[in-house]
């Protein structure tokens, strides 16, 4: 989870028995953007966000071949928390991270 990420999300997903690792809990909170993708690539997710300068970062990776773990992006004004719940309890279980590679996946899902 980036830094921006609203702490209900967290919290809910956690009921859920989704494992979730924060930028916060990480020590990462302070990390430019490309630094907290990296990171999200060596422990192997996708970082989820609703920070749009962070699409700005994926989308010149895969423009120019630069490996990351994915981003899974959900707009802040247009995505409920709720929402975003369901669409990540989704993704966590029935996804693996390898799948998500190289993409930028926008929440939320649509049935």
């Amino acid at each position: 989870m980036d830094a921006n990420v609203r702490g209900a999300v967290t919290r809910a997903l956690r009921q859920r028995s989704i494992d979730v690792v924060t930028a916060q809990e990480d020590g990462t909170d302070e990390l430019d953007d490309p630094e907290l993708l990296d990171r999200a690539t060596e422990l192997g997710y996708p970082l989820f966000t609703q920070d749009e300068d962070l699409l700005a970062e994926a989308a010149r990776r895969q423009q120019s071949g630069e490996p990351f773990a994915g981003v899974i992006y959900a707009h802040q004004d247009k995505v409920t928390i709720g929402q975003c719940v369901e669409s990540l309890e989704l993704i966590a279980s029935i996804g693996e991270p390898e799948e998500f590679a190289n993409r930028v996946e926008y929440l939320p899902l649509r049935r």
